[in-house]
């Protein structure tokens, strides 16, 4: 299966007071259409800032990060961000936040009504995120799973080839998390989207994913990549998570990511003795 998006070489280098600290080395990986990949790692090993460079919101130092074979210069409507803080418009509708970026293209085109095709889509994902009741409402009358489900309506409009989640549910309580965790796997069936995901909760990253990465920090690099052997989207439960081979599996990756940490930390505190 041909690749969606290739990540090759990919390094970044940050300038300090005290000279270049290296946060990413040698990043190389390939998604492929249609699948959902997730990277975890323990903090400080890049996992935001990698998501960063895809989406073209950060510049890199050295490597190439490509979409259907195209290298990316920046922000292109080809990948599309969801945050952990929703970055919803408190002043627009539910509705028009989904719309947002097509009200906007129409705008720059000196258009005053969006295109038919990208209305209907709005009303689509209005009823495929379960919004078709809070359409008129306004983000502040919304819980924080609801304005997630707005946030990633308003991602998915445009039909990005890869859609990038940065920690969508970290603010997200327990029950909530679960409930976005089903939508999502049921979203992605559906939509057929490339994503993306960072976490820092590996129980989520293996319920949803095709794939998941550990990120090593120091600085952040490939650890292992694990292959996730779980039944299709639309037919997993969350009984699954209590299953042994998902709690194994689970297990394992939380032992890469300990030891990960623990062996960066050891090189922190000898670096530190020896200087």
């Amino acid at each position: 299966m041909s690749a969606k998006l290739s990540v090759n070489g990919l390094g970044k280098r940050f300038a300090t007071a005290k000279g270049h600290v290296d946060a990413l080395a040698d990043i190389s990986f390939n998604v492929a259409e249609g699948e959902f990949l997730a990277i975890v790692g323990a903090s400080g090993c890049g996992k935001s800032t990698l998501l960063r460079i895809i989406a073209g919101l950060e510049p890199w130092t050295r490597g190439e990060v490509l979409v259907d074979h195209r290298p990316i210069r920046g922000p292109d409507r080809d990948r599309a961000m969801v945050f952990q803080d929703y970055s919803l418009y408190p002043w627009l509708s539910v509705l028009d936040n989904i719309r947002f970026s097509a009200r906007l293209r129409a705008h720059s085109r000196g258009i005053s009504n969006i295109p038919a095709d990208a209305e209907q889509r709005a009303q689509l994902l209005l009823q495929l995120m379960g919004l078709n009741l809070v359409g008129h409402a306004y983000p502040h009358q919304l819980s924080g799973g609801m304005r997630q489900r707005v946030a990633i309506a308003r991602a998915l409009l445009g039909k990005p080839a890869v859609l990038l989640m940065d920690e969508p549910f970290g603010a997200l309580d327990a029950q909530t998390r679960e409930v976005m965790h089903d939508l999502i796997l049921h979203v992605a069936a559906l939509e057929r989207r490339t994503i993306l995901f960072v976490t820092h909760d590996v129980e989520e990253a293996v319920y949803l994913a095709d794939r998941v990465i550990v990120l090593a920090p120091g600085p952040g690099h490939i650890d292992s990549i694990w292959d996730i052997d779980l039944p299709p989207a639309l037919s997993r439960t969350q009984e699954l998570k209590r299953s042994a081979g998902f709690m194994a599996m689970e297990s394992r990756i939380l032992e890469r990511i300990r030891a990960t940490s623990s062996l960066h930390s050891d090189k922190s505190l000898l670096c530190a003795l020896t200087n």
